[in-house]
Protein backbone atom coordinates (compact mmCIF):
# COMPACT_ATOMS: atom_id res chain seq x y z
CA UNK A 1 0.00 0.00 0.00
CA UNK A 2 1.31 3.82 -0.95
CA UNK A 3 1.75 6.46 1.52
CA UNK A 4 -0.61 8.10 -0.67
CA UNK A 5 -3.51 5.35 0.14
CA UNK A 6 -2.36 4.75 3.32
CA UNK A 7 -3.03 8.57 4.28
CA UNK A 8 -6.27 8.61 2.55
CA UNK A 9 -8.17 5.87 4.71
CA UNK A 10 -6.87 7.41 7.97
CA UNK A 11 -8.53 10.63 7.09
CA UNK A 12 -11.14 9.13 5.68
CA UNK A 13 -12.19 6.81 8.99
CA UNK A 14 -11.97 9.83 10.40
CA UNK A 15 -14.54 11.95 8.61
CA UNK A 16 -16.71 8.64 8.56
CA UNK A 17 -16.27 8.47 12.38
CA UNK A 18 -17.20 12.14 12.68
CA UNK A 19 -20.07 12.09 10.05
CA UNK A 20 -21.71 9.83 11.75
CA UNK A 21 -20.95 11.23 15.56
CA UNK A 22 -22.93 14.23 14.19
CA UNK A 23 -25.60 12.62 12.61
CA UNK A 24 -26.46 10.59 15.73
CA UNK A 25 -26.25 13.91 17.77
CA UNK A 26 -28.72 15.77 15.09
CA UNK A 27 -31.41 13.00 14.93
CA UNK A 28 -30.81 13.13 18.95
CA UNK A 29 -29.82 9.64 19.73
CA UNK A 30 -28.27 8.21 22.21
CA UNK A 31 -26.01 10.33 23.66
CA UNK A 32 -23.31 7.61 25.04
CA UNK A 33 -23.00 6.53 21.16
CA UNK A 34 -22.17 9.95 20.24
CA UNK A 35 -19.33 9.99 23.71
CA UNK A 36 -17.97 6.73 21.89
CA UNK A 37 -17.95 7.81 18.31
CA UNK A 38 -16.28 11.62 19.27
CA UNK A 39 -13.50 9.68 21.43
CA UNK A 40 -12.75 6.87 18.26
CA UNK A 41 -12.79 10.30 16.27
CA UNK A 42 -10.20 11.94 18.20
CA UNK A 43 -8.17 8.38 18.55
CA UNK A 44 -8.60 7.71 14.52
CA UNK A 45 -7.23 11.33 14.26
CA UNK A 46 -3.73 10.47 16.39
CA UNK A 47 -3.26 7.52 14.63
CA UNK A 48 -4.08 9.50 11.45
CA UNK A 49 -1.71 11.85 12.34
CA UNK A 50 1.23 9.46 13.06
CA UNK A 51 0.53 7.85 9.50
CA UNK A 52 0.84 11.11 8.20
CA UNK A 53 4.43 12.31 9.79
CA UNK A 54 5.11 8.52 9.21
CA UNK A 55 4.96 9.06 5.42
CA UNK A 56 6.70 12.16 5.51
CA UNK A 57 9.34 10.56 7.05
CA UNK A 58 9.47 7.53 5.28
CA UNK A 59 10.14 10.03 1.77
CA UNK A 60 12.70 11.97 3.35
CA UNK A 61 14.55 9.10 3.68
Amino acid sequence: MSGNTLVLVACLAVAVILLLGLANMMRGGDANLSQRLMRLRVLLQFVAILVIMGVAWWRSA
